[in-house]
């Protein structure tokens, strides 16, 4: 199963399956000929639906013993961001192995699942084993683009494909980090919502050489400044709160979670994983492009800019409010994609199951719950009312910047990481 794991893994990377969020995306049809050809091969008899042409998703309902127990979405997508080659020490596509690790877009973000989650169901066609509950191998396409072709459209189209279905599992969770010399484990029971928005500002056009105090661009940057400027409250959620209390009793860090002070000393105990941490704290947007004018002589009607806000549970209306109060009276806003943010249960059984699944493999380490300051496809379950949580379990070198990795330059995974967590990942998908 390991070795297994590590193999689809690379052949998945070498699936250029490239999501630009337009119509230049490569799409995923590719790979998911690949996928669907190996659990055929294994007996198994995958549906394939697609939103437009080569953007498909795969679904697969594996029977559990006991049909009576509601079903378990276990879920990935088969697309992966940009990569420029020529930044890379490797080529992205080739799933070059270096150092003991793959190299590759995709290798953690997330076609390193995807290879597990396709090496534990092959194993089981082997070992004549089936899950306790009804299992719902799938993977979506397009989620680096919010899913709008793939979570999205399949639960607005084939709702029943997850009938019966009450929790899901996928990215990002179930990897280790060191704290205070001692190896833990973070799951996803949490994540930030999303608002994609447009910023316009408009003005009085004219020759660049005249006086003009309605300069929609200089509107523009004087909105951007303030946004970029603008310092967002801390609001700890309940999986926040549970995860800095979990790091203060292993560190042996003062665990006041009024004082702000505390909290950084709480969040850079994670040393790289407290990228992720960090930006759970409060609602917070960044400015992500910026589009005026073409001509140095010429002043714009108007100037473009997008900005990606994430916001905490429960706080999407009052944070797009505070965007337009900063942007100011000369620039409007306008959503270009809002999806909700997630929070499910850490004290539930399926949790317990993960916990169990980690300690048989890594005794002793403790698991604590995050929130998840991106998003997944478990936006798109929601709709369906199913709970989401991340877990890809991988036992990574401490010296090994995780977090970096995703969308980042030189994408890589430790081989045995994938090994080790598919034997993780099987053990807990037989005791959920």
């Amino acid at each position: 199963m390991a070795s297994d794991a590590a193999a689809i893994t690379r052949d998945l990377i070498r699936f250029d399956t490239t999501n630009t969020g337009d119509a230049r995306s490569k799409g995923e049809r590719l790979a998911s000929e690949y996928v669907i050809g190996r659990l055929q091969d294994w007996g198994y008899e995958p549906s394939y639906f697609e939103a437009e042409p080569g953007r498909g998703s795969i679904v697969l309902r594996i029977p559990g013993t006991d049909p009576a127990r509601p079903g378990l979405v276990l879920h990935g997508h088969l697309d992966v961001v940009p990569a420029d080659p020529a930044e890379w020490q490797a080529d992205p596509f080739a799933g070059e192995i270096r150092d003991g690790m793959i190299w590759g877009r995709g290798a953690v973000d997330m076609k390193d699942m995807a290879g597990m989650m396709l090496a534990v169901v092959g194993s089981w066609k082997r070992r004549a084993v089936n899950p306790p509950r009804d299992i719902i191998l799938t993977f979506f396409a397009d989620e680096e683009a919010g899913g709008r072709l793939g979570s999205i459209w399949m639960t607005q189209h084939h709702p029943e494909l997850f009938r019966g279905a009450t929790q899901a599992v996928s990215e990002v969770g179930g990897f280790s980090v060191s704290l205070a010399g001692q190896r833990a484990y973070l799951i996803q029971t949490a994540e930030k919502g999303i608002a994609w928005l447009r910023l316009t500002a408009r003005g009085t056009p004219g020759h660049g050489s005249a006086i003009n105090t309605d300069n929609a661009a200089a509107h523009l940057v004087a909105a951007l400044s303030r946004i970029a400027a603008y310092n967002w409250p801390v609001n700890l959620s309940p999986a926040v709160r549970q995860l800095l209390l979990g790091v203060a009793e292993l560190t042996g860090l003062k665990p006041d979670l009024d004082d702000p002070e505390a909290i950084t000393q709480l969040i850079e105990a994670l040393g790289p994983a407290s990228r992720f941490v960090g930006a759970s704290v409060s609602s917070w947007a960044n400015v992500t492009s910026v589009r005026v004018g073409d001509k140095v002589n010429v002043i714009s009607s108007t100037a473009e800019a997008t900005v990606d806000l994430r916001p905490l549970p429960g706080d999407a209306e009052a944070a797009i409010q505070r965007i337009k109060d900063l942007a100011g009276p000369h620039v409007s806003l306008e959503p270009i994609h809002l999806d909700t943010a997630l929070e499910a249960p850490f004290d539930v059984p399926l949790v317990a199951a993960m916990r169990a699944a980690l300690r048989q493999a890594d005794p002793g380490a403790p698991v604590l719950p995050y929130m998840l300051a991106g998003g997944t496809d478990g936006k798109g379950l929601s709709r369906l009312g199913i709970d989401s949580y991340g877990f890809v379990p991988l036992r990574l070198p401490t010296d090994f910047d995780f977090t970096a990795m995703f969308h980042g330059v030189d994408e890589r995974i430790p081989v045995d990481a994938i090994g080790w967590g598919a034997g993780v990942l099987d053990s807990f998908l037989l005791r959920s």
